[in-house]
């Protein structure tokens, strides 16, 4: 009895380890790769921030409806980096060395993106940032890549459309200002806008930078105003943009063109709040829904993500950021899948090499992970009434001045005749 009670309980056991192996083996099989990152979602950044995890989120939903990558699902691990830089180090320590993410992206914007490029090369891993200017130009990482498409020099790349069109114009202008936050992405900007002022032979008649936590900015406003410039080429983050934008007006400063690197005007919820203060200024973008611009894929994601957009409380629209926090873990996965690897060393060597299919159009690197072709945009705010957001769903407010393959409407000259 006690032997077969022995046996019987041998049976049970070996039954429960077999059932045990084929629970779980396909389970480990299919364990996630975990991709790891910093967003901004509280902070001046939070409203860019909230709707790039959005469209990533998107991506995962539609990588893993279609089995993953590699055979195995995909999953974003992620915490809030508060618009802080201070705080992305040790996000990134943390997401490699505690959570034991496979493959890591950058946040978004340059001053964000800085800090986590140290952390990437320190670690060998391929880092691929959303909208950071010129990050790599100091590091020369060859694992960083940067979705953005201000090109191989992206420093005068970002303002050279604000340039050519305004020394288009007859007469020409002869004298600017420059004027912008003591912050990264303004020096940037900034450094890149001195250079194209030289090229076009203008004076510089003022060139000054405010501390990141400026909050006042009719006093700057009137100091440029002073030296009579005609063109102004300011570089803010969101709330310095907004103060400068209502200085402007309150102030009533009228040069011939102004605008150029503000952050934060492609922002829904800035165009609405803002809604006629911006008629005039001229100013960077990335993507707008154009006919020029439909590349494969990219209205079918943005009527998905405009569909949870509201559920989920961030930009309506998406027309800045969502794009980007998509197609640049597109650009990942269609690496992963190409090299059959999460090897890091073998993902850079790949993408240095390759062409990418993104809603964004093809996207090909270059030198120090940047775009091999520039393609910013220089964007006029025209007749804008009101503060609905009807008016920004689509480009009539908005007109694309420059480059020329993807115009949208007429430039106004100078900025009194586009605010009358």
């Amino acid at each position: 009895m006690l032997r077969q009670l022995l046996y019987r309980s041998i049976a049970i056991l070996t039954l429960a380890v077999a059932t045990t192996v084929i629970t779980y083996a396909p389970a480990m099989a299919a364990d996630p790769i975990r991709i790891g990152f910093g967003m901004s979602l509280t902070g001046p950044l939070s409203a860019n921030g909230k709707s790039a995890l959005l469209a990533m989120k998107i991506w995962e939903e539609d990588t893993n409806a279609k089995g993953g990558l590699l055979g195995r699902p995909v999953k974003l691990i992620y915490y809030d980096d508060q618009s802080n830089p201070s705080t992305v180090p040790g996000i990134y320590t943390k997401i490699l060395d505690i959570d034991n993410v496979e493959l890591i992206v950058g946040g978004y914007a340059t001053n964000l993106l800085a800090p986590a490029v140290t952390i990437a090369m320190r670690k060998k891993k391929v880092l691929i940032g959303i909208l950071g200017v010129a990050v790599n130009s100091e590091f020369k990482y060859p694992g960083y890549f940067a979705m953005i498409p201000s090109g191989p020099d992206p420093k005068p790349a970002f303002t050279k459309g604000f340039f050519d069109i305004a020394m288009a114009q007859n007469p020409k202008p002869q004298t600017i200002a420059l004027v912008g936050a003591d912050m990264e992405f303004s020096q940037n900007a900034l450094e890149g806008a001195r250079m194209n002022a030289k090229a076009a032979g203008l004076k510089v008649v003022y060139d000054k930078t405010y501390p990141p936590a400026q909050t006042e900015f009719a006093s700057i406003v009137r100091a440029i105003q002073a030296t009579n410039p005609d063109l102004v080429v300011i570089g803010s983050y969101p709330i310095d943009s907004v103060g400068m934008v209502r200085a402007v007006n309150e102030v009533g400063f009228k040069p011939k063109m102004i605008g150029g690197a503000m952050v934060g005007l492609q922002a829904t919820v800035f165009k609405t709040q803002l809604g006629p203060l911006l008629n005039g200024f001229v100013n960077y973008d990335f993507w707008l829904p154009l006919k020029t611009m439909e590349f494969p894929g990219v209205m079918e994601f943005i009527k998905k993500y405009q569909a949870r957009a509201p559920g989920e409380g961030v930009d309506p629209l998406g027309y800045y950021m969502a794009p980007w926090g998509y197609a640049y873990l597109q650009v990942l996965g269609q690496a992963v899948e190409a090299t059959k690897s999460l090897d890091d060393s073998k993902l850079i060597d790949y993408m240095h090499k390759a062409t990418f299919k993104t809603v964004l159009g093809d996207v090909k690197f270059g030198k120090d992970g940047e775009w091999a072709q520039s393609r910013v945009l220089q964007v006029q705010f025209q007749n804008i009434k009101g503060n609905a957001i009807n008016q920004f769903k689509d480009v009539s407010v908005q007109s694309i001045v420059e480059p020329a393959q993807y115009k949208s409407g007429k430039f106004i000259y100078p900025y009194a005749d586009a605010i009358k």
